[in-house]
């Protein structure tokens, strides 16, 4: 084999190895692209069902006011917290990829929902407002948007996992931050996520 032949050898296994490692490179981009727009679809999720509950808020006020409307300080929490609320929603929907905004957004969502938890809790000392039909109509429709909610942040929370561990892997934590993808995606969750989940349940509320 001549010398002309080897460096050829050479140069053909060099151009080979080359393309090899672009398609890896490539593959494992598109893939974190992929997740990284999967997360992106999953908090726009999050983001239909919650203006769907701040909607529905402001009518849950309105009626219970009806019935108690020297709790004047409370209702105006509500009313202040969801408006908080819907705006920290806005600021994460513009960038859900953003760990700041991501993170005011659970901490408004965790305050509004103690404050509608105290709301409920007053509800109790009035039996007619927990017969009130516009009230029952509201409480079923507020039940059910949570638990789209929580499907939705559940799915958000997957797939932002997945996109963190395929940035970690190799080869692609070796050049993801050098394509716009420097650190891992924050998951969407509450500081005490336990006082959420056993805070008042309006519908248990409403049919006791």
């Amino acid at each position: 084999m001549t010398g002309l032949t080897i460096g050829l050898v050479c140069v053909g296994i060099l151009v080979l190895a080359v393309i090899i490692i672009l398609g890896v490179v490539w593959s494992s981009y598109n893939t974190l692209v992929k997740w990284d727009e999967e997360a992106n679809n999953g908090f726009a999720d999050i983001n239909v069902a919650c203006k769907k509950r701040y909607d529905l808020i402001p009518n849950l006020v309105a009626v219970a006011k009806q019935f108690m409307s020297h709790e004047r300080e409370t209702l105006e929490g509500v009313i202040a917290a969801r408006n908080n609320a819907q705006t920290s929603l806005s600021d994460a929907a513009a960038n859900p990829g953003d760990s700041g905004a991501v993170a005011a957004f659970a901490q408004a969502e965790q305050a509004m929902t103690g404050s509608v938890g105290r709301l409920m809790a007053l509800a109790e000392s009035y039996p007619e407002l927990k017969s009130d039909t516009q009230m029952v109509k509201l409480q079923d429709e507020l039940s059910s948007v949570e638990e789209k909610i929580a499907r939705a942040r559940e799915l958000f929370n997957d797939q932002v996992t997945r996109f963190n561990q395929h940035r970690k892997q190799l080869p692609t934590v070796l050049f993801a931050s050098m394509v716009g993808f420097p650190t891992d995606r924050d998951l969407l969750e509450f500081e005490d996520q336990a006082q959420i989940e056993n805070a008042v349940d309006v519908g248990a509320i409403f049919d006791s």
